[in-house]
């Protein structure tokens, strides 16, 4: 799966926590956060076969918001 996300992310301690936490949780090829990009992409390759909502139901339960980038 290849997972592209808006998310409300802006400091560098919060996309190194969500980044531990999915890479924790999910079995991830790669996971970046773009914090100089105005939509603060995440971006996640997974190994495994999961759908886009998994990965924003996690974030949002860190106290994030998430959604699919268009």
């Amino acid at each position: 799966m290849l997972g592209i996300f808006r998310t409300n992310i802006t400091t560098v301690q919060d996309r190194n926590h969500v980044i531990s936490a999915i890479s924790s949780q999910f079995n991830v090829k790669d996971c970046t956060l773009d914090l100089e990009d105005c939509d603060r992409v995440l971006r996640v390759v997974s190994l495994q076969s999961m759908a886009e909502q998994t990965i924003i139901d996690f974030v949002t339960r860190l106290g994030f918001y998430c959604d699919i980038l268009d």
